[in-house]
């Protein structure tokens, strides 16, 4: 193994390491944000339906 194969490693500075952490942390919460949010909208279009005991779903499948 010659020394051009080898994957060379970078040493990040704490400042740099500090930006990851903030960055990665805003993605998390970006994540959970759009997972509330499609949840919520489920929720909601799902209580638009009218199920109810003499109701059916989305679909009806005649056998």
């Amino acid at each position: 193994m010659t020394d051009e194969d080898r994957i060379e490693r970078v040493e990040l500075s704490e400042r740099e390491i500090a930006a990851r952490k903030r960055r990665n942390l805003w993605l998390a919460l970006a994540l959970f944000g759009f997972v509330i949010l499609v949840g919520a909208v489920t929720m909601v279009r799902l209580s638009q339906t009218g199920m109810g005991p003499d109701q059916e779903f989305y679909w009806h499948i005649d056998n």
